[in-house]
């Protein structure tokens, strides 16, 4: 079912305000309470909101590095992208994996305390991914910018 720009305004709201009350959401985007509340239900059932998370602050977690990892394998096999992929989303310190185009086969997004936390992440997971004939990391010095929200 497609969305009008009400849903693009509730949507927008939720992504930054996901605990908002549906009172103060309904004001926001100029909707009765009740038809915001079924909007907000038909989004939810039509899978346009996914879920409802806390997002934690990486230095209170102990977790400030960022660091990309770039991965290729040595085949393009189903097999080989199979057991790949498995193993990787296995590991609690990968926070996203994306196959790519271009140099690469894979990036992941890794967050450790430090680099001797790092260190322990690639001994004790990363250099035991199967399939990996090439890795490549990069941390990253500071977060200039960074959201969840996508553009409605």
């Amino acid at each position: 079912m497609a969305i009008d720009q009400t849903d693009r305004r509730i949507l927008s709201v939720l992504q930054k305000k996901g605990r908002i009350s549906n009172a103060d959401l309904s004001e926001m985007v100029n909707l009765s309470p009740s038809a915001c509340h079924r909007r907000v239900q038909r989004l939810e059932t039509d899978g346009y909101i996914r879920d409802y998370v806390a997002l934690l602050d990486p230095r209170k977690m102990s977790v400030p590095t960022t660091v990309f990892v770039e991965i290729t394998l040595s085949g393009q096999a189903d097999e080989v992208l199979d057991a790949f992929e498995k193993a990787v989303a296995r590991i609690p310190d990968v926070l996203e994996c994306h196959l790519m185009a271009g140099s690469a086969d894979y990036v992941l997004k890794v967050v450790a305390e430090n680099t001797e936390d790092f260190a322990r992440i690639h001994r004790q997971y990363l250099a035991r991914l199967p399939g990996v004939a090439q890795m490549q990391s990069s941390f990253a010095l500071r977060t200039v910018f960074k959201t969840t929200a996508l553009p409605v």
